[in-house]
């Protein structure tokens, strides 16, 4: 059956689909009429069907094609401007980096060369290897070097300067070398000096320590280039140098001794606030007789335990005792004391009766004579068998854990000339009192304790009084009273010292006046003192403090906004920064320094392009000594993919001996090793260690010190001063144990944004990371031989961590002689 069609009326339908009789009768008539060639309609109407159809046919298809494409068309370029156009309002992002984007013109030919010089010129142990290499040929405007112990990154550092200056034809004073401390400098220079007469230049003194600087000798002629300042004196400084040449004397920033010169400064603040401001002196007052009174010490401490047993014993001998010190103090002319009342009173510890030597009235407090360093140790009473120092320190311990009586023990002929100046109210001597801040291990002068602290403050990069008023403290804490007193005082001390005629400045206000919180300041700096930083070598880079990162950061900033017009007609173009260092060697955290700018290289020092280079091979130590430094130190956050393997001169594999305390045999074993021609390090973690030790290394030490001093081969350090040097054999005495908790530096180090994120005590737990560092520096000094002697666990601080948990059993590279028990 043919299809019908709906879209046609019935007329013009075709004739197929009409009924059989209308076909036969339409053929009929259509055939007559066709014969009298008259109208034929059904063809006609078949016709115009037919017409209609496929004329409907073709003009759909025609529209369809023609619409769609221009359709298409039109849609097209709807979506195009659409997807040109945004809504949202986008500004250009800012380019925080501190470089241009460039690269250091190395080529392959140049690379060749220098590499053809140095197998010429340096001995065959003293080549590069690959990883070395990458830094001496580190083309990206900022490179971060992680040496661990024993690296060779000196050398390393030399040739990329020798490829700087001789090779790509750079000035020397567009450079600076960065080092820390005056000894490590001068190695340095003397290094620089001998590579550089290999090459055939002559480097002369002065040269080299124009470009080997340290931090503190590079901001000082900044300063002193401003108005009013040509003449400024660094605080540190005072009396460390003749007038005129302090610019050549580096001073160490973790040294924190106060010598004359400076306490003379202030004392003299001190006299002045005290007299004209009337909180400052209320502050005062309590603070003198918390600092002055015996500290308590917990019952269950362990020398109490031990002393405790011996009360009735040093009862009946007190008296006695009393009378030997006291003689030894008028002896030195340091008793009586002027408003002293020199009456023995009674004092009843544990059911025993005790003595003590005076009475203050204005203080309300007892006073009891200690035993002065100066006098011989070996002193002892007639038919005594323990010496006077020792039943002195029986008593003092007894005192500490069971006098409740406000009482001042007065340790030294030096406090009693304090205590004397203090009752006198003679404020140009000081305070003429001691003052312990919670969380340090001692006690010292009350303006000791405010540089320390104030050093601390600004070295993360804060403002001390600033820093004080976000500090809280509980309401009768003394050190809420202390800190009060410090915002004051510094704020003054640092107005006197720019007073003085020439005035002065300590470090840290110089690095803040040009650091990233005073940017407008770098703009009155000359080209010519900011050039030198162009091309920045930072070494011991996980020692830089928050208030030196911030300087380092606007000087580079600096640098690049002058532009290429700071470089017109030299070689040296652009900047650069270059940091070695050692996350693991970061041991200075107490004094403000975090190894997490190192750590955090990149993010801290944003640039176009970043080199990161491992050095992981070890010329000094064999592969014991620095597995076992290494397993230490691995539970401390680090830069991740870190592990050293010795190199270079093979040595037998000699384990770290872990030895009980026990100073006799520490001493015989060391002096065998004197015998057998060893270079030795002596290193220890208390300088109370230190006097220990004497008695039984005299020999050595006698012999030793009389040789010319190039020739001595022992050393005694503590930890922190051995970083850098190395021994054929390394003795440790002491654990490395956190020991406080320092809940003022806990609020400082959030200030700061230092520490991990929600943690409530940031500065403890970065030291508690801090003393497997402390380890690690230890045991790496050695080359062949490491014996670490560790106190017994019960003479421990109870409940504080120690390195010491940290070392294994069934490990070939520890040898753990003590007993079972103190192994647990």
């Amino acid at each position: 059956m043919a299809q019908h069609t709906p879209d046609l009326p019935p007329e013009l339908r075709p004739l197929a689909e009409m009924p059989w009789f209308k076909r036969l009768a339409a053929r009929f008539f259509g055939h007559g009429l066709t014969r009298l060639r008259a109208q034929h309609r059904a063809s006609w109407l078949h016709g115009q069907a037919d017409g209609f159809r496929s004329g409907h046919t073709a003009g759909v298809e025609y529209g369809f094609k023609e619409g769609k494409l221009e359709g298409l068309e039109e849609g097209r370029q709807v979506l195009l401007i659409r997807d040109s156009r945004s809504t949202e309002h986008r500004p250009p992002s800012v380019d925080n980096h501190l470089f241009d984007d460039w690269r250091l013109p190395l080529t392959a030919d140049l690379k060749k060369r220098m590499k053809a010089d140095v197998a010429r010129l340096l001995p065959a142990h003293a080549q590069p290897s690959t990883a070395q290499w990458k830094m001496i040929f580190s083309e990206t405007p900022s490179t971060s070097v992680v040496a661990g112990a024993g690296a060779g990154k000196s050398t390393t550092l030399v040739l990329r300067i020798l490829l700087l200056t001789h090779y790509l034809g750079f000035e020397l004073n567009s450079m600076t070398v960065v080092t820390f401390t005056r000894e490590s400098r001068k190695d340095f220079i003397n290094k620089l000096i001998q590579l550089f007469g290999l090459w055939g230049q002559n480097l002369e003194q002065k040269t080299a320590r124009d470009l080997v600087r340290t931090f503190h000798s590079r901001i000082l002629p900044m300063v002193r280039s401003l108005p009013g300042f040509e003449r400024l004196q660094a605080f540190e400084n005072l009396s460390l140098r003749p007038q005129g040449v302090d610019e050549e004397v580096d001073s160490n920033p973790f040294d924190l001794r106060i010598n004359d010169a400076q306490r003379q400064q202030l004392n003299a603040c001190y006299h002045r606030l005290f007299n004209d401001n009337p909180r400052f002196r209320e502050l005062i007052q309590p603070l003198s007789r918390h600092g002055l009174q015996l500290k308590e010490l917990e019952r269950d401490h362990p020398d109490v335990q031990k002393r405790m047993a011996v009360t009735e014993l040093a009862a009946k001998r007190d008296e006695e005792l009393c009378d030997v010190i006291e003689d030894l103090w008028y002896r030195a002319g340091a008793w009586p004391i002027k408003g002293i009342e020199s009456n023995r009173q009674t004092f009843e510890i544990n059911g025993s009766r005790f003595h003590c030597h005076g009475y203050i009235p204005s203080l309300d407090a007892w006073v009891v004579l200690g035993f002065d360093s100066r006098e011989n140790p070996q002193v002892c009473r007639p038919n005594a068998k323990l010496t006077v120092r020792a039943e002195w320190a029986v008593k003092r311990t007894l005192f500490q854990a069971f006098c409740r009586k406000p009482l001042i023990w007065l340790d030294s002929y030096e406090a009693s000339k304090r205590m004397l100046a203090t009752l006198a109210g003679d404020a140009t001597a000081g305070p003429g009192f001691d003052y312990k801040v919670k969380g340090e291990l001692a006690s010292a002068p009350l303006l000791d304790c405010f540089v320390a602290a104030a050093g601390f403050i600004e070295n993360l990069g804060l403002d001390v009084p600033d820093a004080v008023g976000r500090m809280s403290f509980a309401k009768d804490d003394p050190d809420r009273l202390f800190f009060e007193a410090l915002s004051l005082f510094w704020r003054a001390f640092e107005d006197h010292l720019l007073d003085q005629k020439p005035p002065i400045m300590s470090y840290n206000r110089m690095f803040a006046l040009f650091s990233e919180h005073s940017p407008e300041n770098l703009k009155l700096l000359s080209d010519e003192l900011l050039r030198p930083l162009s091309h920045l070598m930072i070494d011991e880079f996980q020692d830089v403090s928050p208030q030196i990162v911030s300087w380092i950061r606007a000087s580079l900033a600096e640098i690049r906004s002058r532009g290429p017009a700071m470089h017109i007609g030299r070689g040296a173009q652009r900047s650069s920064l270059l940091c070695v260092g050692d996350d693991w060697q970061s041991i200075y955290g107490w004094r403000g320094s975090s190894p997490s700018y190192f750590m955090e290289f990149n993010k801290e020092f944003p640039s176009p392009s970043t080199t990161r280079v491992m050095l992981s091979d070890n010329y000094r130590s064999h592969q014991h000594i620095i597995d076992a430094a290494e397993h230490i130190v691995r539970a401390a956050p680090a830069i991740p993919g870190k592990k050293a393997k010795a190199s270079g001169e093979s040595r037998p594999l000699q384990p770290v001996n872990v030895l009980e305390r026990d100073d006799q045999a520490l001493g015989q074993r060391l002096a065998e090793h004197y015998r057998q021609g060893h270079s030795i390090l002596m290193l220890y973690r208390k300088s109370s260690d230190k006097l220990l030790i004497e008695q039984h290394i005299q020999p050595v030490v006698n012999v030793d010190s009389s040789l010319p001093y190039a020739s001595r081969r022992l050393k005694q350090l503590t930890y922190h001063s051995a970083k850098g040097l190395q021994a054929d054999a390394v003795f440790l005495l002491g654990d490395c144990q956190h020991l406080t908790s320092s809940p003022y530096k806990n609020q400082v180090y959030r200030m700061a944004g230092l520490g991990r994120s929600g943690d409530s005590e940031p500065y403890d737990s970065a030291q508690k990371d801090e003393i497997l560092r402390l380890a690690y520096v230890g045991i790496t000094r050695a080359v062949s031989h490491c014996y670490w002697y560790v106190e017994p666990q019960e003479a421990q601080a109870v409940n504080m961590p120690r390195a010491s948990e940290r070392i294994p059993a069934g490990k070939p590279f520890f040898a753990d002689h003590r007993p079972a028990k103190q192994k647990a």
